[in-house]
């Protein structure tokens, strides 16, 4: 008869350097508001998926790709104003 050894060990040996370093967790807290803002667009476009969109729902994909395209601007405007240097434009 063949023991069953569990592999704990083995998988949580590397759990301590496998967790987010602080700039990849500031990075991820930077593109929040592009990510929520994706979310809803996938939320207005996944109401329709089985139905015919109303004029309601053409008008909430408009909206939420709105947002979603002004929070990617928002994000490259943060980020490309940060890393001119001297702030030069």
């Amino acid at each position: 008869m063949d023991h069953i050894v569990t592999v704990q060990d083995a998988v949580t040996a590397f759990a301590d350097f496998m967790e987010p370093t602080d700039a990849e967790l500031d990075a991820i807290e930077q593109e929040m508001p592009v990510i929520l803002a994706d979310v809803d667009l996938l939320d207005a476009h996944i109401v329709t998926l089985e139905r015919t969109p109303t004029e309601v729902d053409e008008r909430r994909i408009r909206r939420a790709r709105r947002r979603a395209l002004a929070a990617r601007v928002a994000l490259v405007n943060r980020t490309a104003g940060a890393s001119l240097p001297g702030g030069a434009a």
